[in-house]
């Protein structure tokens, strides 16, 4: 198809998907709210590990030179209605569509080529972070459509560990200052790991991920063999494209911390690390020492966002940190108007759901600690 000198392509093979690397990572770099997600070493390593035989539907949209000018990586979801889902699944913090920022077309032409696509499915697009180019396409999109808020963020300005610590009450500083002059003077190292060490280090990173969640409710999935293959696969490329950081901290010679951080010109955040619970033993505090580093590498590095990703646990909101919700936009043609009412219907069940549960366990938790509550007693 072809749409004011730009043509529209909907990638079905994976091997063809893998070759677009060279012109994808050429759109990645002109589009600039693009997120190390959206990078191809990251989206075809996905599709490697986790995506299903026919249900590849990459939307591609080209000028006439063959120069890509917006892609929408997507598949097709599994289950009894028809939706199109992005590349990268529940281990993705943030999805998105990539636009050619130097291209006014690419959206309004992305939008008619999904609607091709999708036909009578509806496209969900979850995780998607405010000012993404999805949003733009969401803009232009001309049949029904829903906006459903998504997971919450947690952000930091990019800025020294010095300028984070002011944003905290002064007690708490000093706390914390006396945490960092710890881990100096028990000599902890860090390094950062580059090349052909960068698959040894994510192994490494694994093991120490299991080992500190050990008897804690790990993630099932990041001790499975695809998340380890994907990140074996996409990491090493990333990090040789300045998308990712792996950095391993060291005591005595050993390693006993390791840090994946995604990198784009914006953001840099805090993927997955992994930590021997001896430093738990010596009080050391691994968050904190993450931060540091964290901190100082971000900001050197001239990028504006220090990142906590998905998540509001308590140990984030120490910082006070900026709350940022991703969103969720839902685009359907109006011949598929009823499917995208019952797909977002029983999205906004499912939230409520998990709302009234949060609810719950936190009024538990309160009522735990009430006086005469501690050992079970009662009034």
């Amino acid at each position: 198809m072809t749409l004011r000198g730009l043509s529209t392509q909907i990638c079905r093979d994976g091997e063809e998907f893998g070759r677009l690397g060279e012109r994808w990572a050429s759109l990645y770099a002109r589009c600039s709210t693009a997120t190390p997600f959206q990078s191809h070493s990251w989206l075809h390593s996905w599709w490697v590990s986790y995506g299903r035989p026919g249900a590849l539907r990459v939307v591609l949209v080209r000028r006439q030179d063959g120069e890509l000018v917006a892609a929408a990586p997507l598949m097709r979801a599994h289950g009894p209605l028809p939706v199109l889902t992005p590349l990268g699944g529940s281990i993705t913090d943030f999805t998105d569509v990539l636009l050619d920022d130097a291209c006014p077309e690419a959206a309004p032409a992305l939008a008619v080529a999904l609607a091709r696509a999708a036909r009578g499915a509806v496209v969900d697009l979850r995780e998607v972070r405010p000012g993404a180019a999805a949003e733009r396409v969401f803009a232009r999109w001309r049949g029904p459509r829903r906006r459903l808020a998504d997971s919450l963020c947690l952000e930091l300005p990019a800025v020294p560990m010095d300028a984070l610590l002011e944003r905290i009450p002064s007690n708490k500083a000093q706390r914390v200052r006396a945490k960092l002059r710890k881990l100096d003077a028990l000599g902890v190292e860090e390094r950062v790991v580059t090349g052909d060490e960068v698959p040894a280090a994510l192994d490494r990173l694994l093991k120490l991920h299991q080992l500190q969640w050990q008897g804690r409710g790990v993630t099932v999935e990041h001790t499975s063999a695809r998340f380890a293959q994907h990140l074996a696969r996409a990491v090493r490329p990333m990090v040789e494209h300045g998308d990712a950081r792996v950095t391993e901290f060291r005591l005595a010679g050993d390693v006993v911390a390791a840090d994946l951080t995604l990198m784009s010109p914006r953001l840099a955040g805090g993927y997955l690390y992994g930590a021997d619970p001896v430093l738990r033993a010596r009080k050391i505090d691994v968050a904190t020492m993450l931060l540091r580093h964290g901190a100082r590498e971000t900001s050197a590095s001239g990028r504006g966002t220090l990142s906590m990703l998905r998540g509001n646990e308590p140990y984030k909101q120490h910082w006070r940190p900026e709350t940022v919700p991703n969103q969720r936009l839902m685009l359907a043609g109006r011949g598929a108007a009823p499917v995208l009412w019952l797909w977002a219907g029983a999205a906004d069940g499912r939230r409520w759901t998990a709302r009234q549960a949060r609810e719950r366990a936190w009024v538990g938790r309160a009522l735990a600690r009430l006086p005469g509550r501690a050992n079970g007693g009662g009034g």
